[in-house]
């Protein structure tokens, strides 16, 4: 008899409890890996999102997506959103290849994330600077670098859901 590994399932790469996913990342980073960690709504998923969530994977060992809870969600873009529930955006985010970790979160910012999570990289969308970056005071405390990720912003959930609005569909 032949024993294969059960090769990793999506499903398996979401990690809600962010205390587990800390103690991760921290033998990760001892053991010389560069963690990057991004954050977002991801409703919707679409090509500007797999574009940057590429790029920021390209910039260290580990990426690890951290997305808007409903909650936060609707409070940043209003209601009747998210469209999908944080555990499908969550699951369809953990399916691709590129991206080694998802969770949730509920702040406003990234800021609490950032102090227990403690990346070596930060990434965000080029529609951010550093200057406009709301975390900048964490990242600067914690020795954080940030990077600014995939191309310039042209895509968007909330257009996309403008365009699917006026379609007529027969």
């Amino acid at each position: 008899m032949v024993v294969v590994p059960r090769r990793q399932r999506s499903k398996d790469k979401v990690v809600t409890d962010r205390r587990s996913l800390a103690l991760i990342l921290s033998g990760l980073r001892a053991s010389g890996k560069i963690v990057v960690l991004t954050n977002g709504v991801f409703d919707l998923l679409h090509v500007g999102h797999t574009r940057c969530l590429e790029d920021a994977r390209s910039r260290g060992d580990l990426l690890v997506v951290a997305i808007n809870s409903d909650k936060s969600a609707e409070a940043l873009k209003g209601k009747g959103h998210p469209i999908l529930p944080a555990e499908e955006r969550m699951e369809v985010l953990s399916a691709l290849a590129f991206v080694d970790y998802v969770t949730c979160f509920e702040e406003p910012t990234a800021d609490e994330l950032l102090e227990q999570l403690k990346p070596n990289l930060y990434a965000k969308g080029t529609d951010y600077t550093l200057k406009t970056l709301p975390e900048k005071d964490t990242l600067k405390k914690h020795d954080i670098k940030a990077v600014f990720v995939g191309d310039k912003k042209s895509h968007s959930s909330s257009k996309l859901l403008q365009k699917i609005r006026k379609k007529k569909f027969d």
